[in-house]
């Protein structure tokens, strides 16, 4: 994306602010007429001090009024150049928490595939430095940097109507100016993108780290994490100095052309004024205007660098901004209320990459309140056609129906609505446990919060702690143990009461006696609801209505539990050698 389009992007995302912006850019036109008025006045009173009368729209030989109109331009300055400010700071302030604000929402709303390959820490960087220059960039743009280049529009035609030869200096000025600018920028703009790519590995690599303390620790991995993050940092250093070192060169040349212009000048009027082609005030307000001059391409440069240094960060910003919801509501999607949960996949397939299919034809009918068990290997196809069901993804092929109605034909939030959760990993929130808990109901009152707390046996530790409900659980739940953790979880499904429940591996982490206790949660959270489970423990789905056995993204036996012991297929071979393998546990428990 070019710094044109790019910077054209910055100011689409004003927004409902557009209507202000056009405003304060119609005052900074204002501003950059009248802040000519001064060197153009200067010359003039330096004339009549001189004996040569003013003529144009103030024909005096009187410095009196010149005096007067200049402090009349300059207090019309002071005051349009203080209500710009504060308006512009007024208004990049609001729209940057308004476009903060839009992009969470826009990430939240992404596939679970973009954040699998999308580290969370990068997500975090590219938001809160995206909002920021664009924060700078409009605040910037319209308080001085568009003042700036609108009075090199105004400046330019003022100098050759008032002396075309003395004008040329000045556009040779802009001229040099504006061939060095664009070398300096084509040349490092590729080396500021990659200044920006270590930003990101920088940003990631310690938000990995941090994720992981425990992990650093217990491996006494403290010192090389630091030199890890060190050699970024080198890294970042050595592609930074270049550009840092370009856009000095810049500077130097930027201050050494005041001088030569001036120099220029004086010397070129001087010569002008000895052959009458000139007056001493017309030189002294080319001095005047080459200094301006200079003062505003220095913020013309301050503001093309300005891009130039958040260009990458602002392209990061627009390729998550830019990135599609693979799964999004349809047209004429509708909100069906609550289901009664008869479910059906008819000949459904999915595909990740395109060639080998995860789950493919899969055809089962789930009635309300049935206990559905999806069995197999890792990485049979289980996950993925539950996730399917949530619409995690949409199936290349096949239609997945609830209460005969296409699941893509519902809105996006009602589907979800009318399914609850209950993953393998206890997703808990940085917050107190109310708060986590009504994530299931938001108006929950504190009394179910209660009894749904004592359905899923999590109330007897909730009141064992000092807060009770307003218990912080920690990052990520981290202040609770895993059972605990689970339990919350599963309170947080009652509290949401869909007809449509999803349990994820549910127990698969948790020790004997804390498993019997969530299964007891489970039991309760489980009655009245189309369940669907996902064990690799098949004890957990004795009593299932009915057991599939995934393979290679297929269904290859289906039936009860019994049914499929009694068929002696890749099931009876599962479940003898779970079997054999906990009365060897047995037996070596018992041994003396």
């Amino acid at each position: 994306m070019s710094l044109l389009r790019l910077y054209t992007r910055v100011l689409e995302l004003l927004g409902k602010e557009a209507r202000l912006g056009w405003i304060l850019a119609a005052a900074n036109l204002l501003l950059a007429g009248a802040q000519f008025a001064e060197p153009v006045l200067f010359g003039k009173i330096v004339d009549v001090l001189s004996g040569r009368p003013s003529t144009g729209l103030i024909e005096t030989s009187s410095p009196w009024p010149l005096l007067a109109a200049w402090v009349a331009f300059g207090l019309f300055t002071i005051g349009c150049s203080a209500i710009v400010a504060l308006q512009a700071d007024r208004l990049a302030h609001r729209q940057r928490q308004a476009v903060l604000t839009d992009y969470f929402e826009h990430i939240l709303q992404l596939p679970l595939t973009f954040h699998s390959g999308t580290h969370s820490g990068r997500l975090m960087k590219v938001m809160l430095n995206g909002t920021d220059a664009l924060w700078r960039l409009w605040l910037g743009f319209f308080r001085e940097h568009f003042a700036a280049i609108m009075s090199l529009v105004v400046l330019l035609p003022l100098a050759l109507y008032i002396n075309w030869r003395l004008a040329i200096l000045l556009f040779v000025l802009c001229v040099v100016f504006t061939v060095l600018t664009t070398l300096v920028v084509r040349k490092t703009y590729g080396m500021q993108s990659e200044v920006e790519a270590y930003y990101s590995d920088l940003s990631a690599r310690a938000s990995d780290a941090l994720g992981n303390v425990a992990l650093v620790q217990s491996f006494v991995r403290i010192d090389s994490e630091v030199q890890g993050l060190r050699y970024v940092a080198d890294k970042l250093l050595a592609v930074q100095m270049p550009v840092l070192s370009w856009w000095a060169l810049v500077t130097v040349i930027t201050r050494a052309s005041t001088t030569i212009t001036v120099l220029a000048i004086f010397t070129v009027g001087i010569a002008l004024h000895a052959q009458g082609l000139t007056t001493v005030g017309e030189i002294v307000m080319f001095v005047s205007f080459a200094t301006m001059l200079i003062q505003k391409l220095e913020q013309v440069v301050s503001f093309i660098n300005s891009v130039f240094m958040e260009a990458p960060r602002l392209q990061e910003f627009f390729d998550v901004l830019d990135a599609v919801p693979a799964v999004r509501d349809r047209p004429g999607a509708v909100d069906p209320g609550r289901l009664s949960g008869l479910v059906e996949f008819n000949d459904v397939s999915f595909s990740y990459d395109g060639k080998r299919p995860a789950v493919e034809d899969v055809s089962f009918t789930a009635l309300p309140g049935q206990t559905i068990a999806l069995v197999g290997p890792t990485g049979a196809g289980k996950s993925t056609a539950i996730a399917l069901l949530h619409r995690a993804f949409d199936p290349q092929s096949g239609i997945i129906e609830i209460d005969g109605m296409d699941i893509r034909a519902l809105k996006l939030t009602a589907l979800r609505r009318n399914i609850g959760v209950v993953f393998q990993e206890a997703l808990l929130f940085n917050r107190s446990i109310a708060e986590n808990l009504r994530v299931g109901k938001p108006d929950a009152t504190d009394e179910e919060l209660r009894t749904a707390a004592a359905r899923a046996q999590a109330l007897d530790f909730i009141e064992r702690s000092e807060k009770k409900f307003d218990t912080h659980a920690g990052e990520r739940g981290r202040m609770l143990s895993g059972g605990e953790r689970q339990r919350l979880s599963i309170a947080r499904a009652l509290l949401k009461d869909p007809p449509i429940l999803i349990l994820d591996e549910a127990t698969s982490a948790l020790d004997a006696v804390t498993e019997a206790k969530v299964n007891a949660a489970l039991d309760e959270v489980m009655k009245g609801r189309t369940t669907f489970v996902i064990a690799h423990r098949l004890s957990t789905i004795r009593h299932a209505t009915r057991i599939l056995m995934f393979d290679q993204g297929r269904v290859i036996e289906s039936g009860t539990f019994d049914e499929l012991v009694a068929k002696g297929g890749r099931f009876a071979d599962l479940a003898r050698a779970q079997f054999m393998v906990q009365e060897t546990e047995r037996a070596d428990v018992e041994a003396p």
